[in-house]
């Protein structure tokens, strides 16, 4: 007999017993729920209309406003329409006559008083009428359910024999061939394609377990082919690895070597044989240049090691390994997500890139310095010819020797600010470091600017307190700093406004700022402010800088252990500012 013969047979028992069973609930509970209408519906309502209606009365003083007499007439309507019990009808009539002497408007307030208990007593008497209604049908519908209910207990037993019995005896013909299946898949998710199933029988079963077999014969065909694979392209992959002439280091999730090469292996004196499988951070205990690849960030400076027989450096590329993970949560609807399956070290060589670099910061030094000499002797030429003694120049001469001037002003601060970068760059930063007056190095920078500022009518304002801590700093190159800052801000600041400096303390810093009151920078150049080389672009009415001070100037504040910003908004001005540390006491 096939399987689903035997489940239509067996489950066709069952719908008999279940709709016995069910035909018998349903006309009991069928009677139940008139018993129970009978007692809801009616005198239920009748209830709630004498309830509105005294609620009415009671919240409203006589007379009655139009509101309340609206209100109550529709209750009065409604349980006039709602009349069930015997001697309900008199008391409703009874109610209307009062409610209308009561909203008579020639009836005194006394009148309406006697009348309105009147109304009380006969909502009373409809009230006592529907609640012992209630309960006397209450009473013959509890009885109508204690009757049901033994009946549904005697079917309820009588389905409940029947089906432990057929639950007992059923269900072994089915769940002992499922059983055996279970047991084989779970044999085959383990990768175990020994199993074998065999089932007496002309069944659906005996068919299941014939293509069973052959998918465990073709699993085992495919497991072996496909092993062949993985080996070939894991082999592949090792080899391109190996063949890379940077520096690569796998970990896994445990932080544990997965593989380095060859050339990672002499980097950091390191044999991958012994290593792989070791965890990275035990290693790098007893090796500093491993500690130092695992504790670098991306984007640092390159890190200096011996390698080839010279000195080189490398860039660091750190990048977490993202395996894709998918969530069978529902059916036909899979979640895919990213789990985080270990990390690679790439060691960029870029020696070369940084001694090009080099060979451009001393070429830029050499030149700056060899320039800064004759264009010092032309200023001082120009002096000269500005002298009478030397001989009377006419107003487009001195014009001309004025621009000229101007010229090479601009041409000495270029060439001292690529000296600057030239020793930022090789970081050869020469600090002198000193107990400094926050005060004095802005009235210094101030004094600096002050014939510039007159020039445009600018005021400068200094905010700050008398009694301020002493900061830890290189008083030249702050004070440089300042003055940078302020000669920008009497560039961009419109004649006859304000540029104001403020000094203030926050926590374990003091902090300068300059702020003017010029057009603002935009909010894409901000970034880049700090940038060397970048100017951002002007409307030909102000002169661009070089593109370097704003850059020396974020060099040397960190270099102090500062912090330097800028916050500004079109058509508000911009502020400048840095944070130096105070002075330990």
């Amino acid at each position: 007999m096939k399987i689903k013969t035997k489940l239509w047979l067996g489950f066709g028992f069952l719908f008999i017993v279940v709709l016995f069973f069910g035909g018998v609930s349903l006309f009991y509970i069928n009677k139940i729920s008139d018993s129970s209408k009978i007692i809801l519906k009616d005198n239920y309502e009748s209830l709630r209309y004498v309830r509105s209606m005294r609620s009415i009365l009671d919240e409203h003083t006589l007379p009655l406003n139009a509101a309340a007499r609206s209100r109550f007439s529709v209750y009065l309507q409604k349980e006039k329409l709602n009349v069930t019990e015997l001697g309900e009808r008199e008391a409703v009539e009874k109610l209307r006559q009062m409610y209308t002497q009561l909203t008579d408007k020639n009836v005194s307030l006394e009148q309406q008083i006697l009348y309105s208990r009147e109304i009380h007593r006969q909502l009373r008497t409809i009230d006592k009428l529907n609640m012992d209604a209630i309960e006397k049908k209450n009473n013959a519908a509890q009885a109508s359910v204690d009757k049901a209910v033994s009946y549904l207990i005697f079917a309820a037993s009588i389905c409940f024999l029947l089906l432990l019995s057929f639950s007992v005896n059923f269900p072994g013909f089915v769940a002992n061939p499922l059983r055996e299946f279970s047991a084989a898949i779970k044999e085959i998710a383990k990768k175990n394609y020994t199993q074998h199933l065999e089932f007496r029988g002309n069944d659906e079963f005996s068919d299941l377990a014939a293509e069973f077999n052959t998918m465990v014969k073709q699993l085992k065909k495919w497991e072996n082919s496909n092993l062949a694979k993985l080996q070939s392209e894991k082999l592949r992959i090792e080899t391109i690895i190996q063949q890379m002439q940077d520096p690569i280091i796998g970990l896994n999730e445990k932080e544990e070597i997965l593989f380095l090469n060859k050339t990672a292996e002499q980097v950091l004196n390191l044999e991958a044989d012994k290593v792989v499988g070791q965890n990275a951070r035990k290693l790098a205990a007893s090796n500093e240049l491993l500690d130092r690849v695992l504790k670098k960030s991306n984007g640092e400076k390159p890190i200096k090691i011996y390698a080839d027989e010279r000195e080189s450096f490398f860039q660091l590329e750190r990048r977490e390994i993202l395996v894709p993970v998918y969530d069978y949560q529902q059916e036909n609807a899979i979640n895919e997500a990213q789990r985080a399956a270990g990390e690679v070290f790439l060691l960029k060589n870029v020696t070369q890139f940084k001694e090009l670099d080099e060979a451009k910061t001393n070429f830029i030094a050499t030149v700056s310095h060899e320039l800064k000499t004759p264009i010092s002797s032309l200023k001082m030429s120009l002096k000269l010819m500005n002298d009478q003694r030397v001989g009377e120049l006419n107003a487009e001469q001195q014009e001309l020797v004025q621009h000229m001037k101007e010229d090479c002003g601009r041409l000495l601060t270029i060439t001292s600010e690529l000296l600057d970068l030239a020793q930022v760059e090789t970081g050869n930063i020469q600090l002198n470091i000193v107990r400094s007056d926050p005060r004095k190095i802005a009235i210094y920078a101030m004094d600096a600017v002050r014939f510039q500022a007159e020039q445009k009518s600018i005021e400068l304002e200094l905010i700050s307190r008398n009694d301020l801590p002493h900061i830890q700093a290189d008083t030249e190159k702050t004070a440089w700093v300042m003055v940078n800052f302020l000669s920008n801000a009497l560039r961009y600041s419109p004649a006859k406004s304000k540029v104001s400096i403020k000094i203030i303390q926050k926590g374990s810093f003091i902090e300068f700022s300059v702020k003017d009151f010029g057009k603002g920078i935009d909010q894409q150049y901000q970034k880049r402010l700090f940038d060397r080389y970048f100017q951002v672009p002007t409307d030909g009415n102000n002169k661009s800088g070089s593109g370097l001070g704003l850059a020396i100037s974020k060099d040397f504040i960190q270099a102090q252990g500062g912090e330097i910003w800028v916050e500004s908004a079109v058509g508000e001005g911009s502020e400048f500012g840095f944070r130096i540390p105070v002075q330990e006491s």
